[in-house]
């Protein structure tokens, strides 16, 4: 398969990109997708340097590195893209991605817009959608998990306007109101690129 540009890739499976504010539903929304929307995807797991939460585990939720194993990553341009986020390290890594898009799976980054400019400037992004929700909803959802501070819960909100301002660089944006209805939206934005054999 030849990317947009002409090159050919290694890579048969499409990369794809989540992207929305701190409570706007990545996680529901993807789960929900694989599950139902009868395509053949995988979603990226993260990296990260912050401790797990009760019940993460190791591979499945994220790759749980020590501050030195991700230093090694980096040195190693082993990341797609990364960051520091309140505090603590994530990244992409840039192997697990090419495994199985090399396998004829989509990939689906789930990050923030700082990730997502990061990854369009390493490789070719097939398709970049934006999840929106107003903002009083995402409030009830970021105190709804119960692992946030007040004062994290305010600062997290105070990001989703410049990240909102942000959402022009991406393909498409959906509001997720409505768990089986964005679901199937995004399900149509996506299809095609496994349609185009």
């Amino acid at each position: 398969m030849s990317n947009e540009s002409g090159q050919s890739s290694g890579a048969s499976g499409p990369l794809l990109i989540l992207s929305g504010p701190s409570g706007v539903g990545k996680t529901s929304v993807l789960k929900k997708l694989m599950e139902t929307g009868g395509l053949p995807l995988r979603q990226s797991v993260s990296a990260t340097t912050r401790p797990p939460r009760s019940g993460e585990i190791n591979g499945k939720d994220y790759h749980f590195l020590s501050a030195e194993e991700f230093a090694s990553e980096l040195l190693a341009d082993g990341f797609l893209e990364h960051a520091e986020v309140y505090g603590q390290l994530y990244g992409t890594l840039r192997r697990e991605v090419e495994s199985w898009r090399s396998k004829g799976f989509g990939v689906v980054l789930a990050i923030d817009v700082q990730g997502a400019d990061q990854v369009r400037g390493k490789t070719k992004v097939d398709s970049s959608v934006f999840l929106t929700a107003p903002e009083e909803f995402l409030r009830q959802r970021l105190k709804s998990r119960g692992t946030d501070l007040p004062e994290v819960i305010e600062r997290r909100l105070a990001n989703v306007r410049s990240e909102i301002q942000r959402s022009n660089d991406y393909n498409h944006v959906l509001i997720n109101m409505e768990l089986d209805k964005v679901v199937f939206e995004l399900a149509g934005l996506w299809r095609p690129f496994f349609d185009r054999e």
